[in-house]
C-alpha cells in the first residue's frame, strides 16, 4: 500500500484528494500548514508527497527544502501559479514535478501511478551494485552517493539522472531523452526542468560546476558522462 502525504490549507481540496486516493487503496495523511507538513514528513515514511505552494507558517518551497535535507521522497508541487518561473523555483528547491491548479483528479492519480512504476522499476533494476567514477561512488541498492568521504544528498530525480549517465558512459542524452527516461511519457515538464536538475546535481557533486568531472555537456546535443 502506497503512503501519500497531502499538504494544502484548503480543506475541501485535501478532503477530495484523500477520498479519491483512498478509493485506489492508498494510505493518506494530511497536513494543513507548512510546519505540520515538515513534522509529518520527518516522522513518516511516505512514497510521495503532494505539496501546495501557498501555505501558512512555511511556504511549500520552504517545506520542500526542509524535507530534502533528510529525504529524497518524490515531491509533486500543487500550484495555482502557472508562471514558468514559479515552477522552476519549485524545482530549484528540490521538487520532482508539479501540477497546476485547478487539476483533474485523474491527472493526479496518473502521476502517482507513474511514480509508483518508476519506483518499482528501480527495485527491479538489473543494474544493481556499486558504481565508481573517480572520487564519486554510487550505491544503487541503497540509493546513496558519496564523494570521497562525504555523503551527497540527492533528490530522486538527481539520483536517477546521475545513475543513467554513469551506467551509460559516453552516451549523450538530449533533454528530451532525459525527460522521457526520468520523468516518463506524458509529463508536462520541459527542457528547462532538465537543465534545473542538472545544474543542481552539478552544484552538489562538482568541485567547479563550470569545469565538470562527472556530468558533461555536449553543446547542442545534451548531457553525458565520460567514466
Amino acid at each position: 500500500m502506497s503512503r501519500v502525504l497531502v499538504v494544502d490549507d484548503e480543506k475541501l481540496i485535501v478532503k477530495g484528494l484523500k477520498f479519491a486516493l483512498e478509493q485506489d487503496g492508498m494510505e493518506v495523511d494530511c497536513a494543513y500548514d507548512g510546519q505540520e507538513a515538515v513534522d509529518l514528513a520527518h516522522a513518516g515514511d511516505y512514497d510521495i508527497i503532494l505539496l501546495d505552494v501557498m501555505l501558512p507558517k512555511l511556504t511549500g518551497y520552504e517545506v520542500c527544502q526542509a524535507i530534502r535535507e533528510t529525504s529524497d521522497v518524490p515531491i509533486v508541487m500543487l500550484t495555482a501559479k502557472s508562471d514558468d518561473n514559479d515552477k522552476i523555483q519549485g524545482l530549484e528547491y528540490g521538487a520532482d514535478d508539479y501540477i497546476t491548479k485547478p487539476f483533474n483528479i485523474l491527472e493526479v492519480k496518473a502521476r502517482i501511478k507513474a511514480i509508483q512504476r518508476r519506483m518499482t522499476g528501480r527495485r527491479e533494476d538489473s543494474r544493481k551494485g556499486d558504481i565508481t567514477c573517480g572520487e564519486l561512488h554510487m550505491d544503487t541498492d541503497a540509493r546513496r552517493v558519496t564523494l570521497g568521504e562525504r555523503e551527497v544528498r540527492l533528490t530522486s530525480k538527481e539520483f536517477d539522472i546521475l545513475k543513467l549517465l554513469l551506467c551509460n558512459p559516453g552516451k549523450i542524452y538530449s533533454r528530451d531523452d532525459l525527460l522521457h527516461a526520468i520523468w516518463g511519457n506524458g509529463t508536462p515538464a520541459d527542457a528547462r526542468t532538465v537543465d534545473v536538475h542538472v545544474r543542481r546535481l552539478r552544484e552538489k557533486i562538482e568541485e567547479d560546476p563550470g569545469e565538470p568531472r562527472y556530468v558533461f555537456t555536449k553543446w547542442g546535443s545534451g548531457y553525458y558522462n565520460k567514466r
